[in-house]
């Protein structure tokens, strides 16, 4: 029977979570307000961050305890960034979810392929982060993040495409 009740609560407890992970936290966002609550994230810092060839570089060059110091702080680095652009991709999804309101049918469509690919880069995050995390307790474990990046970028062109379909005066300036 207590088994039983563990189970149960560790099941709430995880679907809580996923629900948080996938909704954003609540987080109401309109598109004035973006440019405030976005988070810059350099994309090329983390590529570097997770690159294997860096880490192989790193790793030659370096004594075994400096490298194992620095590849904790790159890997903990790279969660915050990952951390930041989840957080991006919750404020874009629900950007998304207004405009898939709109009457016209181009913001409408752009605004249903923001929210879908936001959802699949809170995805893509969420695993990423698991990965890097176990990294950080099996150091020779590889962390290939998979999509994130290729994922983070199709998400912001599509927040441009969208800003200029929505203030097709302003041009692009005004997507983000």
């Amino acid at each position: 029977m207590t088994i039983a009740l563990i189970l149960v609560l560790l099941s709430l407890c995880a679907l809580v979570f996923l629900t948080r992970l996938v909704k954003g936290r609540g987080i109401v966002v309109a598109y004035d307000a973006l440019e405030k609550n976005i988070r810059p994230v350099d994309i090329a810092a983390f590529r570097n961050l997770i690159d294997p060839r860096e880490e192989d570089f790193l790793r030659a060059n370096l004594a075994a305890k400096d490298f194992k110091a620095i590849h904790r702080e790159r890997l903990l680095a790279a969660v915050d960034y990952i951390s930041g652009a989840s957080q991006n991709a919750a404020l874009l999804m629900r950007m998304g979810e207004l405009a898939r309101r709109s009457p016209e049918p181009a913001v409408a469509s752009a605004g249903e392929k923001l929210v879908h690919n936001a959802l699949q880069f809170r995805l893509h995050a969420f695993q990423a982060m698991g990965r890097i995390y176990l990294a950080l307790v099996l150091p020779q474990i590889s962390i290939h993040t998979g999509q994130v990046t290729e994922n983070y970028e199709s998400m912001t062109r599509l927040v441009v495409l969208l800003g200029c379909l929505r203030f097709p005066t302003r041009g692009i300036a005004s997507a983000l």
